[in-house]
């Protein structure tokens, strides 16, 4: 396929691209428009009618804002525990050289390339072996091993591109650990620091493999929507929360893309 001169993409890749999209994001589409559809109990093409009634409904269900305050919860500690050990990990990797090192760092990632239910598998076991009870704070430590590496994967690539000799001169000039990290390390890695736990709080706010396994009686906003598509009371609502939780996961991700595009523009990198 002969390449236009100007830079544009040949017009059969471009309909290639539309509809590789489409059949991508097609299904959320329709998730959206049947959020407010008239009818209840089935799906029908076209919708018979449209409507914003089940909205209402949505927002005076107790148990939908349960489920969505205790998802927040789960993925906000979740996300502060990953940005604490996932930035000290980064730290560790690329300031230092070591025996092992390669090694730990395939053992930080290692809980995301596994499928999710070995992981969920291995936390139960784990849990029951040391007698520990499903909580919300089991809920919170399944989803912390995975947050980890999404923090980690920003905070490492960040600090592989920023200057150890600004790090050197300020502990030369009297600075002490914590005021160079302050000064010095943090606004270096900030950007890639938000963005990691942007994109850590996404990962776990609609996770279902994991919380499954960890979960006692607890009900995420996610495992809320299983429930609900097994046993479904009012489908509609269903379509709404689902479309809420999009949402919800697509705005870090995007503001995380945004934090991150123009990384390689960092201080002292020219140095």
């Amino acid at each position: 396929m002969r390449s236009d001169p100007n830079g544009r993409a040949p017009l059969p890749l471009k309909l290639a691209a539309a509809a590789g999209l489409l059949f991508l994001h097609l299904p959320i589409l329709l998730i959206f428009v049947y959020a407010f559809t008239t009818e209840e109990k089935s799906y029908q093409w076209p919708p018979p009618g449209l409507t914003l009634q089940w909205f209402a409904v949505t927002w005076n269900r107790p148990d939908v804002w349960q489920a969505l305050q205790l998802s927040v919860q789960v993925a906000s500690i979740a996300t502060a525990i990953a940005l604490v050990l996932g930035t000290l990990c980064a730290a560790a990797i690329s300031s230092s050289k070591f025996f092992g090192r390669e090694a730990i760092s395939l053992l930080v990632i290692l809980p995301i390339a596994l499928p999710g239910i070995i992981t969920g598998i291995s936390l139960r076991s784990a849990f029951s072996l040391m007698e520990i009870p499903f909580s919300t704070w089991t809920i919170m430590l399944g989803h912390a091993t995975f947050c980890v590496v999404v923090v980690y994967n920003n905070a490492v690539a960040r600090f592989r591109r920023t200057s150890g000799s600004m790090i050197e001169a300020s502990m030369d000039l009297g600075a002490k650990g914590l005021q160079t990290f302050r000064h010095v390390v943090l606004p270096n890695i900030g950007t890639a620091l938000v963005a990691g736990g942007m994109l850590a709080f996404a990962l776990s706010f609609d996770e279902v493999i994991v919380t499954t396994f960890t979960a006692g009686q607890q009900q995420t906003l996610p495992i809320w929507m299983l429930e609900e598509l097994i046993r479904p009371r009012q489908r509609p609502v269903t379509n709404v929360v689902a479309m809420v939780v999009v949402l919800v996961t697509l705005l870090p991700i995007l503001a995380a893309y945004y934090l991150t595009r123009d990384g390689d523009q960092i201080a002292g990198s020219g140095k």
